[in-house]
């Protein structure tokens, strides 16, 4: 398998990895202008050269767009194959690319959300044990954070307190969300208006800085699902699952 690494550069000519190719897409458009002002603060983005869901995203931890403590630590984006491309090492080769670019940065270790069992849009808890990475933290709705270490004794990344207790004081359906996820760009929307048009009360709420992110009450901050201040899911709707979801 042949790799491209994503930069700015190429960013405008190289499609994301989804089955979205048009940059003239909304959600393209949005994911791809979110990875633009990410660059510079190390994000890499590398990915198959073939079309398709085979890519890792990961970023130095400090920058990272979630409430977590991890100095000097890579933290994992996303790092998803799928459809034709499981099954042949290509998870691997994507996640030792990364370990090696860590290394070659004195990173201390790497860490990814997961969660005991498979949820959607997070990694694979079994792939992560198979390959070393182990639980370093845990919030309360079950979503854990993973760690690798990549020196002896490094400290264990861990939840900030925001994100161990999920729970916002807004009331009613509230969605926490970022551009990080190209497919918000077009269901955020879907939501708001679905919402309106059954008089369902709901408010979605867009993370537009790494700041918001970072003290954001929830681990999951590109799509987070509350009701009435529980946290209920990170899994992206369209309207007949959201109805299903709140009637």
């Amino acid at each position: 398998m042949e790799y491209i690494q994503v930069t700015k550069e190429n960013l405008e000519k190289e499609h994301i990895c989804c089955a979205i190719a048009n940059n003239n897409d909304v959600q393209v458009a949005s994911k791809k202008a979110w990875l633009a002002d990410r660059f510079d603060e190390g994000l890499v983005f590398l990915k198959s050269a073939e079309r398709g869901k085979c890519f890792i995203e990961y970023i130095p931890a400090e920058n990272a767009w979630v409430p977590i403590d991890a100095p000097n630590f890579m933290y994992i984006d996303c790092l998803w194959v799928s459809g034709s491309f499981k099954g042949h090492g290509y998870s691997t080769d994507l996640l030792n690319a990364c370990i090696k670019d860590s290394k070659e940065k004195e990173k201390d270790g790497l860490c990814i959300l997961s969660a005991a069992k498979k949820m959607p849009f997070l990694s694979d808890p079994k792939f992560l044990k198979y390959k070393g990475f182990e639980v370093a933290d845990e919030a309360d709705n079950g979503i854990e954070l993973w760690y690798f270490p990549l020196k002896k004794g490094a400290e264990k990344p861990s939840f900030k307190e925001c994100a161990k207790h999920p729970h916002t004081d807004e009331k009613g359906y509230v969605l926490y969300y970022t551009n990080q996820c190209p497919y918000n760009a077009k269901y955020v929307p879907v939501l708001e208006e679905t919402a309106k048009a059954n008089g369902i009360k709901f408010k979605a709420i867009k993370l537009d800085s790494k700041e918001a992110a970072q003290n954001a009450p929830t681990p999951v901050t590109n799509y987070a699902f509350f009701s009435d201040g529980k946290y209920v899911t990170n899994e992206q709707m369209n309207d007949k699952r959201f109805l299903k979801r709140v009637l």
